[in-house]
């Protein structure tokens, strides 16, 4: 069985989209599946949603998205796992490529990421870079990882020390076990992060980073461009 995993906090207003999507491209696979939906502590109509949708429904009440992403494995019944971001829309092409990258052998992966909607010009330059980037590093960005069960186990699961970036913590100790893809597919997500915080915002949070290097991971004090509650995008 495959177990898409998708960690979800508020997500009501676009979880309706990301399930149907990712359910129309699993059907495709002809092999069984399961959504296993992990509401961390909404206040909305999220986990209803999802479970009108078909998803099975895991509430927990973290507010950390590494022991969210784990708290939906450990409930997984699937050998083969793949982690879903809640604003995330995959098709068909990335899920048969990330399946024949693990029946070729390879211990797990990740894809491109394109943004959703229209976007401005500088919008595509950083999609280009950020592709690159990830590939040519071996980092899967965390709206869309696929691993096997048995590599996922070996590695300690997602690093629970960090609030932010435990998909690239988790993509390194993967390459340094075996052969970790970045498929050249993509996946389509939201833009809401760059969309809603200022530019000044985000130069703060590498200014800060800079300054406290991964400690400033371990909490999600200064996290607020993942924790913070502003979902919509600004005019």
């Amino acid at each position: 069985m495959i177990s898409f995993i998708v960690p979800a906090h508020n997500e009501a207003a676009l979880i309706g989209a990301t399930l149907q999507a990712l359910k129309a491209a699993a059907a495709t696979l002809a092999e069984p599946f399961e959504i296993v939906l992990v509401d961390d502590d909404s206040s909305d109509a999220t986990g209803e949603i999802a479970a009108q949708a078909g998803a099975r429904v895991l509430p927990v009440a973290y507010r950390h998205i590494a022991a969210t992403r784990n708290a939906g494995a450990a409930a997984a019944r699937g050998d083969r796992l793949v982690f879903v971001d809640a604003d995330t829309h995959v098709d068909a092409q990335v899920l048969q490529a990330a399946l024949a990258a693990l029946r070729g052998g390879a211990e797990g992966g990740g894809a491109g990421v394109r943004l959703l909607g229209h976007r401005a010009w500088y919008e595509r330059c950083a999609e280009t870079v950020f592709i690159w980037t990830f590939r040519l590093a071996r980092i899967a960005p965390g709206c869309f990882i696929f691993c096997s069960r048995a590599a996922f186990e070996a590695v300690g699961r997602f690093d629970q020390r960090y609030y932010a970036g435990e998909d690239v913590a988790f993509s390194r100790a993967m390459a340094r076990r075996g052969r970790f893809v970045v498929l050249r597919q993509n996946v389509r997500t939201s833009a809401r992060k760059l969309r809603t915080f200022t530019a000044l915002e985000h130069m703060k949070l590498l200014l800060r980073f800079a300054l406290r290097g991964r400690r400033m991971l371990h909490s999600r004090d200064a996290l607020g461009l993942w924790y913070g509650e502003r979902r919509s995008e600004r005019s």
